[in-house]
């Protein structure tokens, strides 16, 4: 977004936002912007995040963070806490993983993790160390399109994606952004409302040719030609069936082994986190089938986590059953894991609210969110001071009670500094 734009928009919204001063108490550190996937530029989400009442809130990007300055610039005009980090895949190369889908519903081997935490003055190292898996990411999103095109032709749908015009051009990847699947499936929803309009038609197109089932309540989505969230219901419909259609397996230029990742997250003063995924039933975005995942062995593998040099563990408390959560956090205490939560906004259908915060018995998760705001203000401005560089060996080492330090000062520092 160029520089007078920006300013512009956020003049705009400082003005509308105050209207609706209502906090909370909720955070959300996982809020994906337009720089990777997204309806909401950085400036937006940080708007949406205030009239939501939250009192955080996280940017959390695929590959990149070129949307951090923005973002950052923007929390302290709204005056919302902010912290930024940075989604990644990387190879988990330990035998006993092998070919097992861990949080990964596309790859075996292949996990998610989040970099959390990032100072400001370290963006720039970040941007350096993500850009050739950017670069890598953008080659297979290519191939990946010319491969839905050939799937296309063979159904006979009548539909060609143009990779530069459709998909290149809807991202922000020459301004630093990165490109997705979900890219080539906004692209593809966008052409078949083009050539079959919100009707049945386009619905018997879908069905006949493209999915192997649609979910009752997705479908009366689809069939509301008023609904403001079509072309995202639609994409979240496809992307829960055509994936593996045209998919093309991640190369080791886009995603790093995972001790280099450790390596490079602690080299820029951040927080490495896994992000736990969990038995999923079924997803609050629609777009992840019925799928076992990690929860078989857990435990054994958040030992190893450990060993690696993992300090987090994120999650998303809407997403898993009672039962789920109470089996992390415990394993989590058992191990010294900081517990980080976060909704993975991508689409306009989905709240910025995660009332369940709320509730006594995930106090931690929003004192975590707060140590995170500290973690970041204070590296800023001396990095041995971070929540996890423990110079001094007297310092407590139960990850626990030093989140609660931080989260006293994380309150105190706000979105100042």
């Amino acid at each position: 977004m160029p520089a007078m734009e920006f300013k512009k928009n956020l003049k705009n919204l400082v003005s509308n936002v105050h209207a609706n001063p209502r906090v909370t108490g909720e955070v959300n550190n996982h809020v994906h912007s337009s720089y990777s996937f997204s309806p909401y530029s950085p400036t937006n989400i940080v708007s949406k995040a205030v009239k939501s009442g939250l009192q955080i809130v996280g940017l959390m990007d695929h590959d990149t963070v070129a949307g951090a300055t923005e973002f950052l610039d923007a929390g302290q005009k709204l005056g919302i806490a902010t912290t930024v980090g940075c989604e990644m895949r990387v190879r988990l190369d330990i035998n006993d993983y092998k070919n097992k889908h861990i949080n990964n519903p596309d790859e075996a081997n292949i996990i998610y993790i989040a970099i959390h935490g990032i100072p400001k003055k370290n963006l720039e190292s970040a941007t350096s160390f993500l850009k050739p898996i950017r670069l890598a990411r953008r080659k297979r999103m290519q191939l990946q399109t010319r491969n839905l095109n050939a799937f296309l032709e063979e159904k006979n749908v009548g539909i060609t994606i143009n990779f530069n015009e459709d998909v290149l051009e809807s991202s922000n990847f020459n301004s630093g952004g990165t490109i997705t699947e979900r890219h080539i499936l906004y692209a593809l929803s966008k052409k078949l409302v083009q050539k079959f309009g919100k009707e049945r038609k386009l619905l018997s197109v879908v069905e006949n040719n493209l999915v192997d089932f649609i979910n009752p309540k997705i479908k009366d989505y689809l069939s509301d030609t008023s609904n403001p969230h079509y072309i995202y219901d639609l994409l979240g419909l496809l992307k829960s069936s055509l994936v593996p259609k045209f998919f093309i397996p991640s190369g080791h230029d886009e995603c790093p082994s995972v001790n280099d990742a450790i390596s490079f997250a602690k080299s820029i003063n951040a927080i490495p986190a896994y992000a736990y995924l969990g038995d999923v039933e079924e997803s609050p975005t629609k777009d992840k089938k019925a799928q076992k995942f990690e929860d078989a062995f857990l435990e054994n593998l958040l030992i190893e986590l450990k060993k690696i040099g993992f300090q987090a563990i994120t999650y998303m408390p809407p997403r898993n059953s009672n039962n789920q959560l109470n089996r992390l956090r415990l394993l989590c205490k058992k191990y010294n894991f900081m517990e980080i939560s976060g909704v993975d906004i991508n689409s306009s259908r989905q709240s910025f609210n995660c009332p369940i915060l709320l509730e006594k018995e995930f106090d931690h998760l929003i004192d975590a969110a707060w140590a995170l705001v500290a973690h970041e203000k204070l590296c800023e401005k001396d990095p041995p001071m971070g929540l996890f560089n423990y110079e001094d060996k007297t310092i407590n080492m139960d990850i626990s009670s030093r989140i609660k330090e931080y989260a006293d000062i994380g309150k105190n520092l706000g979105h100042s500094i």
